[in-house]
């Protein structure tokens, strides 16, 4: 079976650099994204089994990320967004445009590896 290649849009290098650390450590091909702009040059030249994104990113936000996806792109590929806790608006936000899943910030890189298999598995039935 051919690697799973993930999108990771984040601003924060420690946190991208981790998690990129253990997504790979977990059998996937990570691609990182430091702001909106790199996103929508990934977007628009290949396609990832799987985005993980901030909410709050320069240039293009989490939210924008998602409402690009689904209705410019009309591209279903799950999306994972991470936000600090108490931006709950944002995060409702981010459901309503097509977000599947959300993980609080400081995230677990071991939690986000199961949330990453969890949607990967359900995408194949």
């Amino acid at each position: 079976m051919a690697e799973k290649k993930i999108l990771l849009a984040e601003d924060d290098e420690m946190l991208a650099s981790l998690l990129k650390f253990r997504l790979e450590k977990g059998g996937y091909a990570v691609s990182h994204a430091r702001d909106g702009r790199q996103v929508k040059e990934y977007l628009e030249s290949q396609k990832a089994d799987i985005i993980i994104s901030d909410i709050m990113m320069p240039y293009f936000s989490g939210i924008e990320l998602v409402e690009f996806l689904r209705n410019e792109l009309e591209d279903s590929t799950p999306v994972i967004i991470m936000s600090t806790a108490g931006n709950e608006s944002n995060v409702l936000n981010a459901f309503e445009m097509g977000a599947d899943d959300f993980v609080s910030k400081p995230v677990s890189p071991s939690e986000l590896l199961v949330r990453v298999g969890k949607l990967l598995r359900q995408r194949a039935y």
